[in-house]
């Protein structure tokens, strides 16, 4: 009977997450283009509310596969860095750069206000503990999203334990070789400064050079000399 049971609440867990992924999944489908532009002055509020509603009471459990707990805390993270922007927006204090949200002496990314399963946490910490610590893939960084332009585009599909591996490819390689983020040659390479931040990262089985070359549609020279780019936080708006 207890393992019925258990079977039972997992199916309704597994039940309710790809309900409310699916919501998720609609808002970016509407609001995000296929470049990556968000449409914040059109989003629906209430409808992410919804689905943070459900963040709220929700958590990872044991069982899930490391891709499913990395596609439900990507999408937690994002969810919440929109529905930071539409706060700040609605009450005045977003300018054109999530650089400019503040509280109480706080960054974006240091304000605990993101409640997963009964916890509050900060974007960092769901950034650098939980997905960097935890859940480790050099992709994680094309997959949360910072709102900015100079940010990897924003997927407009919500990741699910089925499509993560596959979309977090795809985003890599088009940030790779997306010239405005990275430009590349053989013998010369001006990187994002996301490669410079979390060199760490890509460095984990090689040298950065290495992790670009399997992405790259430019072969870049082992001994290239490397540069990074200005990042650019404003607004990443439709």
């Amino acid at each position: 009977m207890k393992k019925i049971g258990f079977v039972c609440m997992a199916l309704f867990s597994f039940s309710q997450l790809v309900g409310q992924t699916a919501i998720f999944n609609d808002l970016l489908q509407k609001h995000v283009t296929k470049e990556g532009a968000v449409d914040y002055k059109n989003f629906n509020s209430q409808k992410l509310k919804k689905y943070t509603a459900y963040l709220e009471k929700s958590t990872p459990k044991k069982y899930w596969s490391a891709q499913k707990q990395k596609a439900f805390w990507i999408n937690a993270y994002n969810a919440y860095t929109i529905n930071l922007i539409l706060d700040a927006r609605q009450s005045r204090k977003l300018k054109n750069s999530i650089k400019n949200i503040k509280r109480k002496g706080k960054s974006a990314w240091e304000i605990p206000f993101a409640k997963v399963g009964g916890k509050t946490y900060t974007l960092n910490y769901i950034e650098h503990e939980i997905l960097r610590k935890n859940l480790f893939d050099p992709r994680i960084h094309v997959g949360v999203n910072c709102a900015s332009s100079s940010c990897p585009k924003m997927s407009n599909e919500a990741f699910t334990e089925d499509n993560i591996d596959s979309k977090l490819e795809v985003l890599m390689k088009n940030f790779v070789n997306d010239t405005l983020k990275n430009k590349i040659s053989n013998k010369k390479i001006q990187l994002s400064s996301i490669f410079d931040w979390f060199q760490e990262d890509f460095k984990k089985n090689g040298t950065v050079i290495e992790y670009l070359n399997r992405y790259s549609k430019i072969k870049i020279s082992s001994n290239a000399t490397i540069s990074y780019l200005k990042y650019n936080w404003t607004l990443n708006e439709k």
